[in-house]
């Protein structure tokens, strides 16, 4: 079997963009290896045109091209015509494209497409409450609807994006996102910095990133010791203009919480375990996501999360067990949950220990890959 990934991003060092989604795609690309399957990633969008061989998978990159007139059609057109003629030479059979802005759409590929709810446009901007253009949302249903069926990596997205778009729920299957579990080994849980919280993630809006702010200040009133420590590309913010997210976050700490807040910006990628294992606890009060790759890393490495009580992280943790979920605007709750765990190390411990429980029941990329191969397999025979 010969599966191909379309995607604008990926993590190796000549990709222009790598987050949470390329690290997902890569995740199960690499399970999916070992288990046999032939493997392509095509990532467009990018400043060169270049073929690379990394661990036995073929990356095409796929250079940006500007064209006069109804750019956006012919930039599809140019990947259809690229990706059709590895379908046809490499034997592909099956290519697997992310929803959002609906790249597939206009495509007419020879291999069956699955689309995977990454989080379309659409979707964030019901979650944002913010109004979506009409060509963007006229884009992603014409590719969705191009599709031969859809992987959620949550019921929730799954469900959401079915009622946005009208689609089949019968063609969409709920399969989370993975991790290759001996990467995220911790073998000290005890050992951290007491006190640090942590928060991985755009600077944007709909992460909380706003409300984080209310949050520590409260924090600060019981634990004065607390540092709060934030990493990940800062972003412009869309309801005020501003170019930068961050300084408008960073007007939101009391004097006392600047002092005790350090903005790292982005940092590569291989050292973000490290800044997990060293917090105390990790944070993430998110109004929108599909599900949310850090989370489930920070659980993996044994670690406290305090998650948002939203949909999707619903399926992630059991409050009270292997993590707390908490509303973003719930700011007194959501500080009392942090309180609570930095005063109490054996508490952070226990609800630590249990996360890393959760995550190899439900999220050892080597069964999900399974998973996969079965539900491609079920659609194109």
């Amino acid at each position: 079997m010969h599966i191909a990934f379309l995607t604008s991003e990926y993590p190796h060092k000549r990709v222009s963009h790598a987050a949470g989604i390329a690290t997902s795609i890569k995740n199960l690309v690499s399970a999916l290896s070992t288990k046999g399957v032939t493997v392509s990633v095509f990532v467009y969008g990018q400043k060169d045109d270049a073929i690379l061989i990394e661990d036995n998978i073929k990356i095409h990159l796929i250079k940006h091209r500007s064209f006069k007139v109804l750019g956006w059609y012919w930039h599809r057109k140019h990947i259809e015509k690229y990706l059709n003629s590895y379908i046809d030479t490499d034997n592909i059979d099956v290519v697997e494209a992310p929803d959002w802005t609906g790249i597939t759409a206009f495509m007419n590929l020879k291999a069956p497409l699955f689309i995977r709810f990454h989080g379309s446009d659409a979707y964030f901007c019901k979650l944002d409450k913010r109004k979506q253009k009409f060509k963007n949302f006229l884009f992603e249903k014409l590719a969705l609807k191009k599709a031969k069926a859809y992987i959620a990596p949550t019921i929730y997205a799954g469900t959401e994006t079915q009622k946005i778009f009208g689609l089949n729920k019968r063609k969409i299957k709920t399969i989370h996102y993975g991790l290759k579990l001996k990467d995220f080994e911790n073998d000290t849980p005890s050992i951290y910095n007491q006190n640090t919280i942590l928060y991985i993630g755009t600077i944007i809006r709909k992460k909380g990133v706003f409300e984080l702010s209310e949050i520590f200040n409260k924090v600060l009133e019981s634990v004065p010791e607390a540092q709060l420590i934030l990493i990940g590309n800062d972003s412009p913010d869309i309801q005020t203009g501003s170019s930068s997210t961050y300084n408008l976050v960073e007007n939101l700490f009391s004097n006392e919480a600047k002092k005790n807040v350090t903005y790292l910006g982005k940092v590569p990628y291989s050292d973000v375990k490290n800044h997990i294992k060293n917090a105390h606890v990790c944070v993430f009060p998110s109004f929108a996501e599909t599900l949310g790759m850090v989370t489930i890393e920070s659980m993996a490495l044994q670690k406290p999360v305090i998650n948002t009580s939203i949909g999707w992280a619903q399926e992630l943790i059991d409050d009270g067990v292997n993590g707390y979920l908490v509303h973003p605007l719930d700011i007194d709750l959501y500080a009392h949950r942090i309180i609570e765990l930095l005063k109490d190390n054996n508490l952070s411990k226990r609800v630590g220990a249990e996360a890393r429980k959760k995550v190899e029941a439900v999220f050892d990329i080597d069964k999900i890959a399974e998973i996969n191969i079965e539900y491609y397999k079920s659609v194109i025979q």
